[in-house]
């Protein structure tokens, strides 16, 4: 729901273009008026429409200074863990900013589908899950070498890919303290590549705004 009760849009602004898109939505619906807190900006225009920003990488501490401390706050610099899992790969990074520091891929060969049936089928499916779980195992690994011995500088950990491959390779035991920085929803990716990877800060810093219907 939007801010004013109502089924809303969704849209993603990158930070950089956040104060412009701002500024467009007044000169567009009239006089702004806003209420916020450490989570969410509510913005009312004079015309009705209505804009609820999520805060990305809460709490927000500049409370004070209203659509100037958001924007400071979504364009500061932080160093961010990502981990991306789908079954046909793997990818672990930490940035700063939008630039990958570290990181490594993997991309496994899982076997795919076959038209057989039986016990041959059976064999094929039991084949792609272990290779399934070889990947898996990689990616937490990858992560226990790269994001755990600079856990306490990660300002967050991003995730994406496929929801079940997230939650299985960090489920591993060595990762509980990762768990412990996980922000937002895991994002869809293609399969993980250097380029996937690379391109991740263009999902994850960008600011999702709700609009109601007059917007």
């Amino acid at each position: 729901m939007s801010a004013a009760g109502l089924p809303g849009r969704i849209v993603r602004v990158p930070p950089d273009r956040l104060p412009g898109w701002l500024d467009r939505f007044a000169e567009r619906h009239g006089a702004l008026d806003v209420e916020l807190d450490q989570t969410t900006v509510r913005v009312l225009a004079a015309d009705g429409a209505a804009a609820t920003i999520t805060v990305p990488f809460p709490p927000m501490s500049e409370l004070g200074d209203g659509l100037a401390g958001l924007i400071r706050h979504t364009q500061r610099d932080r160093l961010v863990g990502a981990v991306l899992v789908r079954r046909g790969g793997w990818a672990v990074g930490i940035f700063a900013g939008s630039e990958l520091l570290d990181s490594k891929v993997g991309s496994p060969y899982v076997q795919g589908t076959t038209k057989a049936g039986g016990w041959s089928q059976q064999r094929y499916a039991r084949r792609r899950g272990q290779q399934a779980a070889h990947a898996y195992a990689g990616a937490a690994d990858a992560a226990t070498r790269i994001l755990l011995p600079r856990l306490t500088e990660l300002e967050a950990v991003v995730t994406g890919g496929d929801r079940a491959g997230v939650e299985t390779v960090l489920a591993d035991v060595r990762l509980a303290p990762l768990r412990t920085r996980l922000i937002g929803p895991v994002l869809p990716t293609p399969d993980p590549r250097l380029r996937v990877l690379q391109a991740f800060p263009d999902r994850y810093l960008a600011v999702a705004i709700n609009l109601n219907e007059l917007a």
